[in-house]
């Protein structure tokens, strides 16, 4: 199985974590590329006016893990203009998870995490599991340690 983890990190927590996944990954066996979504303008707020730079080819995956920071409680902009701009998801397996400073999930995380399902699902697809990573919690790499584990027996 080809799995693509697709990530947009603006201070670096997102992307740790997408790293630990894929060594996990790797270590199973699969095929593997981990790559980021880049916008010119990080920083906009408004995602009809967000320019990407990088924007991965989320069609040569069998299974894609999409990852991204809370930003004002909500998902990043940057994946919420990346996701918009996908065709077509169907046929795929799809997971998602979102790393916020904040300790619990209900402070923007749960909410940013359903934005991020409910924008995979508009392109035609299940999403089987969601996750959600608070940095200040006092958990935090035991959370890590076990989404990682848990994800990876999903593939």
């Amino acid at each position: 199985m080809k799995i693509g983890i697709i990530v947009h990190s603006h201070t670096g927590n997102t992307y740790s974590v997408a790293q630990r996944l894929k060594e996990e990954l790797l270590a199973a066996g699969h095929a593997l590329s981990l790559e980021k979504v880049i916008a010119v303008n990080d920083e906009q707020p408004d995602v009809s006016k967000i320019q990407l730079k990088e924007t991965p080819d989320a069609s040569e995956y069998d299974a894609l893990i999409f990852g991204a920071p809370v930003r004002g409680f909500s998902l990043s902009p940057v994946m919420k203009s990346y996701l918009s701009q996908i065709v077509s998801l169907k046929g795929k397996k799809i997971v998602c998870y979102v790393t916020e400073y904040f300790p619990y999930p209900w402070m923007g995380g749960n909410r940013a995490v359903d934005q991020m399902k409910k924008l995979c699902e508009t392109k035609g697809t299940e999403v089987f599991e969601t996750r959600v990573i608070n940095w200040s919690n006092r958990q935090r790499e035991k959370k890590i340690t076990n989404m990682v584990e848990e994800l990876s027996k999903l593939f």
